[in-house]
């Protein structure tokens, strides 16, 4: 299976200014192609080359696991935000406030994620088996599906994702990510 470069949901500059347009040409245009194509070599001629990106999440390490993570868990990221503000649904609100007391609670919980997160990495909120919602920090290109956890929102906290536009204040960042989270997609995942 050779993987491409999914279409980004949204033009390069739709963001700003939560996220530049110049964040995205190098974010998307650079870093989350390189991953696509370096996986792509990786696979060639391996038992890995017919996998899809789930099972070579679950079942690789090394530079293919890497490689095939960043690609799945950057798609899923730029399919959590929006350039279209959303507000989460009263019974999203619940369900949230029910697993974290309140959707306060929650928001400055996976802030708190994001922000403490040392290096690279990913903040998740993430549906259990059981059913409960939690915050997961994942470091490098870690990935909560690994795990058994469904994935239901992500916060990509790599410096390539806000450097350029908020230099080291990763709080400012991840502050400004709530006003550009798609919502209707967490919903949808729930």
């Amino acid at each position: 299976m050779i993987f491409e470069l999914p279409k980004l949901p949204f033009e390069n500059n739709a963001l700003e200014p939560i996220i530049s347009a110049r964040t995205i040409d190098f974010h998307y245009g650079k870093h989350h192609r390189a991953y696509v194509n370096n996986l792509n070599k990786l696979i060639a001629g391996t038992e890995f080359e017919n996998f899809t990106l789930e099972e070579i999440i679950k079942k690789a390490n090394g530079g293919t696991f890497n490689n095939g993570a960043q690609i799945w868990n950057h798609t899923f990221y730029w399919e959590s935000i929006t350039p279209d503000f959303t507000k989460p649904s009263d019974a999203l609100i619940e369900q949230i406030s029910k697993n974290f007391s309140s959707f306060e609670a929650f928001k400055e919980k996976f802030i708190n994620a994001a922000t403490t997160l040392f290096g690279s990495g990913w903040v998740w909120l993430v549906k259990k088996q059981d059913g409960k919602l939690d915050i997961i920090q994942e470091s490098n290109a870690g990935n909560p599906l690994r795990n058994g956890l469904i994935p239901l929102l992500t916060c990509d906290v790599w410096e390539h994702a806000y450097y350029l536009d908020y230099q080291n204040r990763r709080p400012d960042y991840a502050n400004s990510f709530f006003e550009i989270i798609n919502w209707k997609a967490v919903e949808k995942r729930i």
